[in-house]
């Protein structure tokens, strides 16, 4: 049987836990292609194959920015400017402009109809809540923000999930021991391994109901999200 655990704190996977994620971006994709085939027809076509070669080229110059999404598209953006003929400042006005368009639309999810009914009910049962994601959805702009005590990015920590540090700032962020905090997301190597390493206690969200891809298994699992508060509350029971 397993020990009462005093859980304090929860902190959240975003993207594929709380929405789909591939049809938000596709779309934000496709718009910002025809954004800039309006405004920045210098460009040519922004193909999905020229993308990714543009991503390479900037790793391969910045790895250090690896773990951010939003650094990453910016200077694919700049650097699209730049092949284009732009003088380097010109390049990195245009880009920011095309970024926050693209975060404009990125932001544009489907939020699980399960999601906030589930996140006010743990937060009226006392339980702290943190988002903490490795993309850069805003939780404010999506209509969660009432939703969390605090949100947490790899663009703001300087490093992204399973890094310990990633849950480490999460954990003082809350004040809470990593025996007293739970994540959840479904990733099986960003979410649970690097919940497990950092000490706290992890749930799979698994709503394909894969099996488990091997390692240490998580504390639990779950195919829908409004399953939580009962996994919740068997943990605090024993």
């Amino acid at each position: 049987m397993m020990a009462k655990l005093d859980i304090r704190l929860v902190t959240f996977d975003l993207d594929d836990t709380l929405w789909h994620t591939a049809p938000v971006i596709a779309r934000a994709e496709q718009a910002l292609q025809q954004w800039l085939a309006q405004r920045s027809p210098q460009l040519g076509l922004m193909t999905l194959p020229r993308l990714q070669q543009l991503k390479r080229q900037v790793l391969e110059r910045m790895p250090q920015i690896v773990h951010s999404v939003s650094a990453i598209r910016f200077q694919v953006l700049r650097q699209a400017y730049l092949d284009a003929g732009d003088a380097p400042e010109q390049a990195a006005l245009l880009a920011e402009e095309a970024f926050q368009f693209f975060l404009g639309e990125r932001q544009k999810v489907e939020v699980s109809p399960q999601a906030r009914p589930m996140l006010h009910s743990l937060r009226q049962q006392g339980y702290l809540l943190g988002a903490l994601s490795n993309g850069n959805a805003d939780i404010r702009r999506v209509g969660l923000g009432d939703c969390f005590d605090f949100a947490l990015n790899a663009d703001a920590l300087g490093v992204g999930k399973p890094h310990v540090a990633a849950f480490g700032a999460a954990l003082g962020r809350a004040g809470v021991a990593p025996q007293q905090a739970v994540h959840l997301g479904d990733n099986p190597h960003d979410d649970v391994a690097g919940a497990q390493a950092a000490g706290m206690h992890a749930v799979w969200f698994n709503a394909a109901g894969l099996d488990w891809p091997g390692g240490k298994p998580p504390t639990a699992q779950i195919r829908c999200l409004n399953e939580l508060s009962d996994v919740l509350a068997d943990l605090m029971s024993g």
